[in-house]
C-alpha cells in the first residue's frame, strides 16, 4: 500500500460495502483466503502522465485478485489493447504478481471496494474521493485523466466541483470520447466502460477504444508543445 493512500487499508467507512464482502462467496475453484475483500488500490506509477478511473473493483476479479481490471472480462478486454499502444508491459492480467507494469499510465477506481451488483451509492462514491484525490494530487506529471463509465465521470467531477475547479456538472455531459478542459488540472476524457456487458452488446468495441487511446496520445503531444511555448518579450524598438 502507497503511503499516499494511507487509511485505505482496512478502511470500512461503508456498511453495505462491508456487509457485502463478509458474506461474498468465492467463485468455483477459488476459496474465500483468495479474495482481498477490501480495498483496492490502484496501480501503476506516480510519476505517469495518464490516470485511468475505472468504477470500482469486480468481485471476481481486482477484489480477488487486488489489482484494478485484473482477472475479469473488462481488463481481458482492455489490458491487450493498452499493451498495443505502449501503455502496457504485457497483454495479460492475471494476478497482482504477474510480472505485469504500466508505462505513463496509473489506474484505480472511483470506489475502491466491490459493490452488490457492481452499483456503488451515492455515498459510497463520496467515501472514496478523499483517496481518488490523494491518488491524482500525488501525480505531479499528470496530463489526462480518462474517466470509463458515467459513474466514475461524474464522481470525478463533483470531486472537482467541491474542490471550485468547477461550477455546474450539467455544463460537462457524459459523451463517449468527450473532451473537458477544466480550469485547472488534467484534460478529461470521457469513455464507455470496458465492461463485459458493453463489449458483448458491441457499445465498446476494440477499434472505439483503440481510437480513445490514440486520442489520449494526440492530447499528451498537444499538453508537452504547451509546455514548451514561450512568449517572445515584446521589442521596445
Amino acid at each position: 500500500m502507497d503511503i499516499r493512500l494511507t487509511g485505505l487499508a482496512g478502511c470500512r467507512v461503508c456498511t453495505r460495502l462491508c456487509a457485502y464482502l463478509d458474506k461474498l462467496q468465492a467463485k468455483r475453484g477459488w476459496s474465500r483466503s483468495d479474495y482481498v475483500n477490501g480495498p483496492v488500490p490502484g496501480f501503476g506509477d506516480f510519476r505517469a502522465r495518464v490516470g485511468l478511473v475505472g468504477l470500482a473493483p469486480g468481485a471476481h476479479g481486482a477484489n480477488r485478485t487486488g489489482r484494478p481490471f485484473t482477472g475479469d472480462g473488462a481488463g481481458d478486454f482492455m489490458y491487450p489493447l493498452l499493451y498495443q499502444v505502449g501503455f502496457a508491459s504485457q497483454p495479460e492480467a492475471i494476478a497482482a504478481d504477474d510480472g505485469l507494469q504500466l508505462n505513463d499510465l496509473y489506474i484505480t477506481n472511483a470506489v475502491k471496494c466491490a459493490p452488490p451488483e457492481n452499483k456503488p451509492d451515492a455515498t459510497e462514491f463520496a467515501a472514496c474521493r478523499s483517496f481518488l484525490k490523494a491518488e491524482f494530487d500525488s501525480m505531479p506529471q499528470l496530463k489526462v485523466i480518462i474517466l470509463l463509465g458515467q459513474g466514475a465521470f461524474t464522481s470525478y467531477l463533483r470531486m472537482l466541483k467541491a474542490d471550485r475547479v468547477i461550477d455546474r456538472l450539467t455544463d460537462f455531459p457524459f459523451a463517449h470520447g468527450a473532451v473537458y478542459r477544466p480550469r485547472c488540472g488534467p484534460v478529461l476524457v470521457a469513455s464507455y466502460h470496458t465492461s463485459r456487458y458493453n463489449v458483448q452488446t458491441g457499445r465498446m468495441t476494440a477499434p472505439l477504444f483503440l481510437a480513445l487511446l490514440a486520442q489520449v496520445r494526440k492530447l499528451l503531444d498537444e499538453e508537452s508543445g504547451a509546455e514548451k511555448t514561450v512568449e517572445k518579450p515584446l521589442s521596445l524598438n
